[in-house]
């Protein structure tokens, strides 16, 4: 990777990989494309709709890149909520996104999830080849999307890499419409009120991870040797299994009134008790040494700090 387009980059992944990446890579080399205009750039940025295949084409040309990172999406909840949407965006704009790579010849990311996983899943250890049958606009959308990366890979050629990602937790970025934000929210509502009332139940266990290992799972996992990655599109990611009580009881050894209360959401607890409680990992750590660095109790003492100090 020299320089890569980055797009849906004011998303929740998109706006903390961009920093991450100009850090490692050069500021000038890291093109943020967004559909929605922000505060003033530090680097490089297009205003962007990944819908419109010319426009994506064009940024790609513009600025001579040879990678795309493609992160503009309509997460699970959101997408439940507007599932003919949620295809548009999620599946036009990644077939957008190939066919530039394709005819660019480009290195390409995008993420998958847990989401493409079912209620028929093996919920515990879910193994890095299993059933994937969702029940969700946003699982089909995932699922699809792995096969449709599969394909330009083996059809055309195309160097297309991806992770599945549990939940994922941050401090800079607010929550943005999935399932499994209330992981993130449960830390800005114990800064701010000691107390959270949970819109998932209790005894929901979710994969989880910190962003930080977010990150750096894709910086090495495009950095890694092809000829080595056997899966490609979808590796299994893991750090943390939890349920809302589990955040309650780590946050509890910083903030000892903290308090957790329910209100259970029927929508996303139904996408909740579809996805599995944690994934094998095991392919991704053989084929391009991911490990995360973050467990419950460490993520929550960075994320308390952090929060306390924003």
């Amino acid at each position: 990777m020299k320089k890569i387009l980055v797009t849906g980059a004011r998303g929740q992944i998109g706006s903390e990989l961009v920093t991450t990446l100009r850090q490692q890579y050069g500021t000038a080399n890291i093109i943020a494309s967004d559909i929605r205009e922000g505060q003033a750039e530090e680097g490089p940025f297009e205003t962007l709709d990944v819908t419109d295949g010319k426009a994506l084409y064009d940024a790609a040309e513009k600025h001579n890149v040879d990678t795309i990172m493609h992160l503009a999406a309509l997460l699970s909840a959101k997408a439940e909520a507007n599932p003919k949407l949620a295809w548009d965006l999620n599946m036009g704009g990644l077939m957008n996104a190939l066919e530039v790579a394709r005819e660019l010849n480009l290195q390409f990311f995008t993420p998958s999830s847990i989401g493409a996983f079912g209620p028929t899943t093996p919920k515990k250890g879910t193994p890095q080849e299993t059933i994937m049958r969702p029940t969700t606009m946003y699982g089909v959308n995932k699922v699809a999307g792995e096969l449709l990366c599969d394909y330009y890979y083996y059809r055309y050629g195309v160097d297309t890499r991806g992770v599945r990602y549990p939940g994922l937790i941050s401090y800079e970025t607010p929550p943005g419409g999935g399932t499994t934000d209330y992981a993130v929210e449960i830390y800005y509502e114990a800064v701010r009120n000691r107390q959270y009332t949970s819109y998932i139940d209790a005894g929901t266990y979710m994969d989880m991870m910190y962003m930080p290992d977010a990150l750096q799972a894709i910086i090495k996992l495009m950095e890694a040797d092809p000829d080595k990655l056997v899966y490609r599109n979808a590796y299994n990611i893991s750090s943390v299994s939890a349920a809302p009580e589990d955040f309650e009881k780590a946050i509890q050894k910083h903030i000892p009134d903290f308090t957790l209360d329910y209100d259970v959401d029927p929508v996303r607890q139904r996408i909740a008790e579809s996805w599995p409680d944690n994934l094998d990992s095991t392919a991704a750590a053989k084929e391009w040494g991911f490990q995360a660095e973050y467990d419950l109790d460490k993520m929550t003492a960075d994320m308390l700090e952090k929060l306390c100090t924003k």
